[in-house]
């Protein structure tokens, strides 16, 4: 079960809680759904995703794999049965035209979404969900917020 901080805020302070936040999530997102994962290095968006795809492996039965942060490669996909998983990480480019000459938004309903360090990005896709992850006061604490869906 999700413990709230607040009314709106969803506390992931512990490996543990992400990892049911990531859990939880994925019974609630579909194909063709894509994710904006906002918020300072280090405050557990890969933590996140890593729970995410591992998650759907495991639901599918397959092995686990690895989930690293595609900062510098970009993008890491993942096959799970008919549906792929694309994890880009835009941190290192400069402009919204670098990150839509990656074709972000130009996938197959078969594709779930997921991109760290979406602020370049100024024209949003339908289908959008995100996720602001952030630090409490002490920054022992983390949170993430959600918008565009109910869980």
């Amino acid at each position: 079960m999700l413990t709230a901080i607040s009314s709106d805020k969803i506390d992931i302070s512990s490996e543990k809680k992400t990892e049911d936040f990531a859990h939880k999530f994925l019974k609630k997102i579909k194909s063709g759904y894509i994710v904006f994962l906002y918020g300072e290095i280090g405050v557990g968006k890969t933590t996140f995703v890593r729970h995410l795809i591992n998650g759907f492996q495991k639901e599918n039965k397959l092995r686990l794999t690895e989930v690293p942060s595609p900062t510098f490669n970009l993008c890491n996909e993942y096959q799970i049965k008919n549906i792929k998983i694309n994890h880009y990480d835009l941190f290192r480019l400069k402009s919204e035209s670098e990150a839509m000459s990656l074709n972000l938004f130009n996938g197959s309903s078969n594709i779930i979404t997921l991109i760290e360090w979406p602020e370049i990005i100024n024209t949003k896709p339908k289908n959008l969900i995100e996720l602001n992850f952030e630090y409490g006061k002490d920054h022992q604490k983390r949170s993430v917020q959600i918008k565009g869906l109910k869980l």
